[in-house]
């Protein structure tokens, strides 16, 4: 079958993704998808996006080490089709580190990085074509 068209996305249209690594374990698969509910809500909030856009994925009990210590700790990536800028950037990172330091993770805010992308709509995937149409 011939691959769908997508009509061209416009910034508030398009999927913010979030990518957490911790060392630390989330416990059940309840815990980790309450945690997933309120990073999904927090990046939908700072970025201006609906939170039926936002895809969450988070791998915990990872081998990690930061600053030579295994200390909780997180690296994180979020990629935007658009909405990536300072103020936003900040905002999302201001939730985040709210979010990490709270039970089950006590991540401090100075062990987390945040790796922020603005994907072009060509190099993004969704239901058989891209975002560029």
């Amino acid at each position: 079958r011939p691959l769908r068209t997508l009509p061209a996305a416009t910034e508030d249209q398009t999927m913010p993704i979030l990518v957490v690594n911790t060392n630390v374990d989330l416990g059940s698969s309840d815990q980790k998808n309450a945690l997933m509910t309120e990073l999904s809500q927090a990046v939908a909030q700072a970025l201006g996006k609906p939170q039926s856009y936002v895809a969450i994925q988070v791998i915990d009990k990872q081998a990690m080490m930061w600053g030579g210590s295994t200390d909780p700790c997180a690296l994180c990536q979020v990629s935007s089709l658009g909405s990536i800028n300072q103020s936003k950037n900040s905002a999302v990172s201001k939730k985040i580190a709210a979010l990490f330091g709270n039970a089950p993770l006590g991540i401090p805010p100075n062990r987390i990085y945040i790796e922020f992308r603005d994907v072009p709509a060509a190099n993004l995937g969704y239901d058989g074509a891209t975002f560029a149409g």
